[in-house]
């Protein structure tokens, strides 16, 4: 069998040329403010079905990198809120390297946003708070699955379910367990990027403006607002 995949002819069309975002029409200067608004553009396009879906990027100590897609769950001054278990592959990393990257993409607006940061633990009141606000279906599942260990079969999984769900029939909440909660990615830099048709993308970065050396003199480095600077990147 042949596993070649030629896709070098896959092409699709972005924005177009009259359909810039450039530095001269900002419409903040303060990168988790354009982010809220383009993730508001996001919500309101019936053809992005997920906007909050952002792909989580971490590393090892080995430097071994690993990427998933996980929620945005809250965006606050101090960063971007997302939840997890613990004992995952994701948190293991993140705890000993707190070192993080997400990407959101909605296709439909051709747009995407990249952000670096510093990962720490949310609070445990955070972590209660949210966790009993989701589903009772979900609570189960988060308290059942040994995320990324090895199981034997789905039915393994399913009778777990089952069992916990009778157990907890009467309630209609259940416990958080200890294993899980919450992250928050403190952005050090966001970049926000939409696609034109030939390929002449338009980028436009924020950094904190204790991330780059002195900015005087630079005429392609611009003073933001709350701390940041912003520039235009080539694509």
């Amino acid at each position: 069998m042949n596993n070649q995949l030629k896709i070098s002819n896959l092409r699709v069309p972005y924005r177009k040329s009259n359909d810039i975002f450039d530095i001269i029409n900002l419409k903040y200067k303060d990168p988790l403010l354009l982010f809220k608004s383009w993730f508001e553009e996001a919500i309101k396009c019936e053809n992005v079905f997920e906007p909050n879906a952002m792909a989580l990027a971490t590393c090892s100590k080995q430097c071994i990198p690993s990427v998933r897609f996980v929620l945005l769950k809250e965006l606050d001054e101090n960063g971007f809120h997302f939840f997890t278990n613990y004992n995952s592959r994701k948190a293991q990393e993140l705890d000993s390297n707190p070192h993080a990257s997400l990407v959101f993409y909605w296709e439909p607006l051709k747009r995407q946003v990249r952000v670096e940061g510093v990962v720490s633990r949310a609070s445990e009141v955070e972590s209660e708070e949210y966790f009993q606000s989701r589903p009772k279906a979900s609570q189960i599942s988060a308290t059942v699955s040994s995320q990324s260990e090895p199981i034997p079969c789905r039915e393994f999984l399913d009778k777990k379910y089952v069992e916990l769900e009778n157990e907890y029939a009467a309630r209609e909440k259940l416990p958080k367990p200890s294993n899980w909660g919450g992250y928050i990615l403190s952005p050090k830099s966001i970049e926000f990027w939409q696609g034109q048709t030939n390929r002449l993308h338009d980028r436009i970065r924020f950094r904190r403006c204790d991330q780059i050396p002195e900015i005087n003199g630079s005429d392609l480095v611009h003073v933001g607002e709350n701390g940041w600077v912003y520039e235009r990147l080539a694509p």
